[in-house]
């Protein structure tokens, strides 16, 4: 899958400054804890803000052990301080084994889920396609080697799909003596975007579309560069060919040592064209923006043509055939599969990957709902046992804003998902406490690091974290704790939910 890269500290600090971006910065998903751009407003917090992770352990230690008679006192001074008084709070906290609630709060509300979603999504398609399930893309020939008339590539969806994959689709074809290709077709009908996205959202890395034939998750990554003093930034592409599409205007320059961070970057929706501004000290790391490929169709055989050509495959010409039910004709030359489905939904929750998600999401309704034209999600976690009216989604990813998740319903599907033959493909399928995926960074020097798989959430004024929490003195719990409404920082609405994990590292029954 395309690496995210990692953008310099300081980028990071400067993140949230930079509201006006109509392609924002690609973001540490390791270190800040999801998949989509914080652009939480920096306003001035209460000091009653400001309590760390590190100060509830101290707490902690004072009282030595909670019961779960104390959870709503505790847990109330953590929901009631000033400024978070203010937000929506869902939370459900049940013991695993016998699902006794010991703490509740709003758990059978709706709230937005951001990222949380995707425990529903990979639940039911773990559920319904099972983990040995894989994705291929397959080309077909006709004509009589060593000339082909024809060669289609044809794709199921694979997200996974990158350049090594038709590298050794082209390897296969050399070996079998394929010389020249009068017509090079990709069958890739019209991507799949969600309608209920905000329009701002759809350039960006972690918005492309769903396609049948999908290739590097569908984005670039741009590095900009500082130069010499008063010099323009050096522009630096992870892919030529993508960059290729875009017209672009750079406009930015190289700024004194410590300059504030002032890069932007602007477009035209719709339109291929972009307009590097700003400013980027001399001093400054590599600026690293990810960037979703506007035709993507285009970038997938034109990449796919360059491959060919440099193993000694000539092609005359070449079509996007986009219909959506064509049927391949000629013969099946080759094959190559995705890693299986216990692979790719660990990397869809850990790395909270959006496309993954949507692709996963998108598979189950073209299987399940084309006769119904019910949600295909639903159809699976009724079956399993979840109430369907326990939640509402739009998308398979979470970022929708017209997704709709109550506590309860992602608590169920965590229990139930536990009940299960694949029960522990799904929970390892999740981010581990100060050890990997978006929780990397989270609960370091904590009881607690090691100890919860989890998954995160992060939208604008929303931050969730649901999952597994193993305790030393204590049943396992499972929980889901998602706040809505936050008009402050993500990473302070992150604290707050932290401070409520590591009280439940102290509970006894008593």
């Amino acid at each position: 899958m395309l690496k995210l890269l990692l953008r310099s500290a300081q980028a990071l600090i400067f993140l949230s400054l930079l509201f006006i971006l109509q392609a924002p910065k690609l973001k540490n998903i390791d270190r800040v804890g999801d998949n989509v751009p914080d652009r939480s407003q920096l306003e001035p917090t209460p000091k009653q803000l400001s309590l760390s992770p590190s100060a509830s352990v101290t707490l902690a230690r004072n009282k030595k052990y909670i019961c779960p008679a104390d959870l709503d006192r505790k847990i109330g001074q953590i929901i009631n301080r000033e400024g978070f008084d203010r937000l929506s709070w869902g939370i459900l906290i049940q013991t695993l084994a016998t699902e006794k609630t010991i703490y509740a709060k709003n758990a059978e509300k709706y709230v937005l889920p951001a990222s949380n979603a995707k425990l529903l999504t990979t639940a039911a398609a773990l559920s319904q396609l099972g983990s040995r399930y894989r994705f291929y893309t397959s080309v077909y020939g006709e004509g009589t080697l060593p000339d082909l008339t024809t060669l289609r590539v044809v794709g199921s969806k694979d997200p996974s799909l990158n350049t090594a994959q038709l590298e050794r689709l082209a390897d296969r074809l050399k070996a079998k003596g394929v010389r020249r290709i009068s017509r090079l077709i990709i069958e890739n009908s019209r991507p799949y975007i969600n309608p209920t996205w905000e329009w701002s959202d759809i350039r960006e890395y972690y918005a492309v579309g769903v396609y049948d034939l999908n290739l590097n998750e569908n984005a670039v990554i741009l590095t900009i560069l500082p130069q010499r003093l008063g010099q323009k930034v050096k522009l630096d592409w992870s892919d030529e060919i993508a960059a290729k599409q875009w017209a672009i205007e750079n406009q930015a320059v190289t700024a004194p040592e410590n300059t504030p961070y002032g890069v932007e970057i602007k477009g035209v929706f719709v339109e291929p064209s972009l307009k590097i501004q700003g400013e980027l000290a001399i001093d400054s790391g590599p600026d690293i923006w990810g960037l979703a490929i506007p035709d993507q169709s285009q970038y997938f055989l034109t990449s796919f043509r360059k491959i060919l050509r440099d193993r000694g495959i000539e092609v005359d010409s070449e079509y996007v055939d986009r219909r959506p039910f064509s049927i391949p004709r000629g013969t099946k030359l080759a094959t190559v599969y995705s890693e299986t489905l216990e692979v790719l939904i660990a990397k869809t929750n850990q790395e909270s990957n959006n496309l993954y998600a949507e692709t996963l999401f998108q598979v189950l309704q073209d299987r399940l709902s084309a006769a119904t034209e019910d949600n295909a999600i639903e159809l699976v976690l009724s079956k399993l046992g979840v109430d369907s009216n326990s939640y509402s989604l739009n998308d398979g990813s979470g970022l929708s804003r017209q997704n709709s998740v109550s506590p309860e319903a992602i608590v169920k599907t965590l229990q139930l998902m536990a009940k299960t033959p694949q029960a522990q493909i799904y929970r390892d399928s999740l981010a581990v406490a100060g050890v990997s995926g978006t929780l990397k960074n989270r609960f370091l020097n904590t009881p607690i690091r090691g100890k919860l798989q989890a998954k995160t959430g992060t939208l604008t004024g929303v931050s969730g974290l649901s999952g597994y929490l193993e305790l030393a003195n204590y049943e396992t719990l499972v929980i889901s704790i998602i706040l809505n409404h936050a008009d402050f920082k993500s990473s302070l609405q992150r604290d707050a939910i932290d401070e409520i994990v590591l009280l439940l590292k102290d509970l006894r029954d008593c």
